[in-house]
């Protein structure tokens, strides 16, 4: 048996043996060979079968790898950059961050000087951020996301996805978030700007690529999903960035995309919390703000309501909050000063609002009580702590330590003359008009992460205040449980963001932030609750800033006065149109252009019928009453229908409003952004193109045919393009 295994493989190792002396000897090689040798193209040409397989194939591949890189690969590439950009931006952040401190440490025992060394850094910084992002491009201001509200709602905001805008939003923010907790601003806004613009550019490069044209269709679903990669990029949470982008980014989302903002999202977040392990920083993947929250009883049945009663104190502040923000950029719009000022020397008033912030953050000044000295990271840890700060210092008073303690990081909200009451209530009310000023910067910011820390020490407040008044815990069951402030403040860091940004996706990031869920239902209850107040005072911080730029986006009127439901299309009607019938003589379509300057007229089949069948454009009309056609005998009556047999083109009407339907039909039956007019029957039919500053309104549309009868009493029929007065204003 031995035998023959040696047999068989001896006959294998000579058959292989003259295998390469014959390929030796085809390319003539071999020593001693009397052949010469033959280049590969040679020996390849006598395959013709082999080479058209591998050449289908080849051809095969590529079709299906940029049929799917659509998909899979374009998303994929998204996501990995996306990572890379935020780490390297937290990286580079944090070796600056680290050079300030020391410096501040360094510098001596002066006050001056060390005065001089905390603000001015911050100052600095900040000035360059704005004067530099400005100077690029006017659009790279701000957070970002109001205006990709508004692309993905259809409108076309020229330039503001441009390439350019790439390099000044990275700079910027990279400066913005060097400055520290001076400024407490965050980069969530911001990295959901990048993303959009990445993806942008990333369907530009396929489109070119593979030839095709642009498909409007396509490039919105490449939006959506860069939306919920800029925010798993900076959390490292897929499950919250996909819903927080379909919450706050889009007015309509389609299930089609679901797939894909998962894909890209959980792309980016891996790769982004992958990095961290490569640079030693982490063992492995683990949340970004890891806790210890009691797991067998992490909360007693009764704090519930106080769950609750807290959800209600978030969706309160976040109503003073958003009134208050809204009011304050009016403000600096309307006055004289500020407003110059802003027009034209920004890099001065960012300087002057940086200065204003750093002074107060001075450490051993007011700063020491609004735990200035910790960075933004270092407020969540600390406030996260399960342990109740208020019972450890009920019997001892531990120092206010010369520099932040990592194992410790409590004691900077400890100071003897305050309690932790103190200290905490003092830091939300400075931080609530600190971070009203901090949003008027003009620099590329974001502002999710403030106001979540500023909801985390609502939460720590009313649970330091609840182990105070219960230090053994609430009796439930006959058991005592010890009460958990580190909950609470989860659930008010919740809780304020989703109300400010009026969404709910903010428990779920919570809880992948800390990678615990034990608290799962009583944060949602808290959510839910500063939502329902929240959405029925005040719209979301995203919507108050377009509504003060003015841009032209509709917004979300659920929530709303029960009363918006009862106002109809007819309430809100222009009755006061001009329509042109086919059989209208020339010498009355003459006297309507030139006593009207309306942009489309309704075109009616005949003044008896008043069927609509399309629009004819002011400009074309007027082009062809000036060419007459030689045809034409003098003397002949013309009307209107000879002059648009000669070329003067109508437009079909593809969109029609019922007097009847009601504004909320309106706006629910939307056709999607990008896609093609819906041809809509009556009574539920679509309201679409709507924009104008403040309650300005362009409404494109018109009625159904049978609905166009000049004798039925129902008021106006029809609503064509030009301005639009709410008269008298609408309840909501």
């Amino acid at each position: 048996m031995l035998l023959g295994k040696e047999t068989v493989l001896s006959r294998g190792s000579s058959q292989a043996f003259r295998a390469g002396d014959l390929m030796e000897e085809l390319v003539g090689l071999r020593e001693g060979s009397s052949g010469s040798p033959v280049t590969l193209q040679e020996l390849w040409g006598p395959c013709p079968r082999i080479r058209r397989g591998i050449r289908v194939g080849l051809e095969w591949l590529k079709l299906k790898l940029f049929r799917v890189g659509e998909d899979w690969y374009f998303l994929m590439i998204l996501g990995v950059l996306m990572a890379l950009i935020s780490y390297t931006m937290d990286f580079a952040v944090g070796r600056v961050v680290q050079a300030h401190m020391w410096l501040y440490r360094e510098i001596g025992d002066s006050h001056l000087l060390r005065y001089l060394s905390w603000t001015v850094y911050p100052v600095a910084l900040v000035s360059f951020s704005s004067g530099f992002s400005q100077s690029i491009t006017p659009f790279s201001g701000g957070s970002g996301i109001p205006e990709l509200k508004t692309i993905l709602s259809g409108v076309v905001l020229e330039d503001y996805l441009d390439i350019k805008n790439f390099g000044a939003k990275v700079v910027g923010l990279t400066c913005t978030l060097a400055a520290g907790s001076t400024i407490f601003l965050g980069k969530v806004g911001p990295f959901v700007h990048l993303s959009v613009m990445i993806a942008a550019y990333l369907g530009r490069v396929r489109t070119k690529t593979i030839g095709e044209s642009e498909n409007k269709i396509k490039q919105n679903e490449m939006l959506a999903a860069a939306a919920a990669v800029g925010v798993a990029t900076v959390f490292s949470a897929p499950f919250s960035g996909v819903l927080f982008s379909l919450e706050v980014m889009s007015s309509h989302f389609s299930v089609w995309d679901y797939w894909r903002g998962f894909f890209a999202a959980t792309c980016g977040a891996f790769m982004f919390r992958l990095l961290a392990v490569f640079n030693s920083e982490q063992e492995t993947i683990t949340p970004l703000y890891q806790t210890s929250f009691r797991v067998d009883v992490p909360f007693d049945l009764p704090e519930i309501f106080f769950f609750v009663a807290l959800g209600a104190i978030c969706g309160i502040v976040s109503c003073a909050y958003l009134f208050c923000q809204r009011t304050f950029l009016g403000f600096l719009k309307t006055n004289r000063f500020l407003s110059k000022l802003l027009a034209t020397s920004k890099p001065l008033y960012s300087a002057l609002a940086a200065l204003v912030l750093a002074s107060i953050t001075y450490p051993p000044g007011v700063g020491r009580f609004i735990a200035s000295r910790l960075s933004m990271r270092e407020h969540l840890n600390s406030l996260f702590d399960d342990n109740s700060w208020a019972l450890m210092t009920r019997n001892a008073s531990p120092a206010w330590p010369a520099e932040p303690d990592p194992q410790n990081l409590w004691f900077e909200w400890y100071h003897p003359p305050f309690t932790v009451l103190g200290t905490l209530s003092f830091f939300l009310i400075m931080k609530f008009w600190m971070l009203i000023l901090a949003t008027t910067i003009p620099i590329p910011a974001g502002y999710f992460m403030p106001i979540f820390i500023f909801g985390a020490a609502i939460g720590r407040l009313i649970g330091e205040a609840l182990s105070v008044a219960f230090p053994e815990g609430i009796i439930a069951g006959g058991v005592t449980n010890p009460i958990m402030p580190g909950g609470y403040a989860l659930a008010g860091a919740a809780a304020f963001s989703g109300a400010v940004t009026h969404t709910i996706s903010t428990a779920l990031l919570a809880f992948e932030l800390t990678g615990q869920i034990v608290h799962a239902l009583p944060v949602l209850m808290a959510v839910l609750m500063a939502n329902a107040i929240a959405q029925s005072c005040q719209p979301s911080f995203y919507d108050g800033t377009i509504i003060v730029k003015k841009l032209p986006y509709l917004p979300w009127i659920r929530g709303r006065n029960i009363s918006s439901h009862q106002v109809i299309v007819e309430h809100f009607m222009n009755g006061a149109i001009t329509t042109l019938a086919k059989d209208t003589p020339q010498e009355e379509v003459v006297k309507v252009v030139t006593s009207t300057d309306t942009a489309e007229y309704p075109l009616v089949e005949s003044t008896e019928s008043q069927i609509l069948v399309g629009t004819v454009r002011r400009a074309h009309l007027i082009q062809a009453l000036q060419a007459e056609p030689p045809s034409w005998a003098p003397g002949q009556q013309r009307c209107l229908q000879d002059i648009l047999a000669v070329g003067c083109p109508t437009e079909p009407v593809t969109l029609k409003l019922s007097p009847e339907t009601s504004l909320h039909q309106c706006f629910l039956n939307t056709p999607p952004p990008g896609t093609q007019p819906l041809r809509a029957v009556e009574p539920s039919v679509p309201l679409r193109d709507i924009s104008g500053p403040s309650c300005g309104l362009r409404v494109l549309g018109g009625v159904g045919e049978s609905d166009f009868q000049p004798n039925k009493p129902s008021g106006p029929k029809v609503s064509w393009p030009g301005k639009m007065i709410w008269d008298p204003p609408l309840p909501w």
